[in-house]
């Protein structure tokens, strides 16, 4: 069955930044970035600011932070109703769950065990049936293999987790690859976010030699996908690094409708993603 939407939004910026400062390479502690997402104001760009996302683990640490939560699993499928417990106990806002399979060899096997462990997170009241859950495949070198366990997860209402990015060169899949991965995902009819490597607004070349996708070529390639673009015109659309020539291109595109697959991404910075939107002129 189709996963289910984000609800519409009139603002494609809004919420499209989950603040992941703790994670490499920002490696922020714990304490200091919860204390800055809280205290982030409308002109440091809260409103471009969706989830705060940590680890399983850190849960016990933020008892009382009044923000939506993403909780990364650090674990197997078993580990998904505890932390969901823990939430409901420390009255935490859980506004999502991520987990990636780690099992490549059954990649079915592994999202039904998924499934099943959700079912069951819900099924006790651990895990309220409204929360997204957020499943990562792992690159096997070939999107096909990806085509049977994301069945299973559309079948179980799931989304997808997308990585763009890493601490080494081969964590970014190139344009080639990243544009089949959005056919794939248009193919299916089913929301994404991505993960890592999106700090700025346009493709670019970072200090240390890696190509960074951009999140505004990211969200124009699926705003064109969905108006019936080809592959190789989204590939082209992911390497472009003009950025004054993109923002005036994606005026013409329903941005607002894109953000109902592409959901968001997880950076370290909000700082990076804000300035940019601004010298592009797309927020104020």
């Amino acid at each position: 069955m189709p996963a289910t939407l984000e609800p519409v939004r009139s603002d494609p910026w809004a919420g499209l930044v989950d603040d992941a400062a703790i994670f490499p390479p920002g490696d922020a502690p714990l304490t200091d970035a919860t204390a800055a997402y809280a205290a982030r104001t409308a002109e440091e760009g809260a409103g471009l600011v969706g989830t705060f996302v940590l680890r399983d683990t850190d849960l016990p640490q933020v008892r009382g932070f009044a923000a939506p939560l993403s909780v990364v699993v650090t674990g197997g499928a078993g580990q998904i109703e505890g932390p969901a417990g823990l939430c409901r106990k420390l009255g935490l806002d859980l506004a999502g769950v991520e987990i990636a399979l780690r099992d490549p060899s059954d990649l079915v096997g592994n999202a039904r065990r998924v499934a099943l462990a959700v079912d069951s997170a819900r099924s006790s009241g651990a895990l309220d049936f409204e929360v997204p859950i957020y499943v990562e495949l792992p690159d096997s070198g070939h999107f096909g293999h990806w085509s049977d366990p994301i069945q299973v997860l559309l079948e179980n209402d799931f989304r997808l987790k997308m990585r763009t990015g890493g601490l080494h060169a081969d964590d970014f899949p190139d344009a080639q690859k990243l544009a089949d991965w959005l056919d794939l995902m248009q193919a299916y009819a089913i929301p994404f976010k991505c993960t890592a490597g999106l700090h700025r607004a346009v493709r670019n070349t970072a200090e240390t030699g890696f190509e960074h996708h951009g999140f505004l070529n990211i969200l124009m390639a699926t705003a064109m996908y969905f108006a019936g673009a080809t592959v190789p015109e989204v590939r082209d659309t992911l390497e472009r690094r003009d950025g004054e020539a993109l923002a005036n291109e994606s005026q013409s595109l329903d941005l607002v409708a894109a953000r109902r697959w592409f959901t968001s991404f997880g950076s370290c910075s909000v700082a990076e993603p804000l300035a940019d939107l601004r010298a592009l002129g797309l927020v104020s």
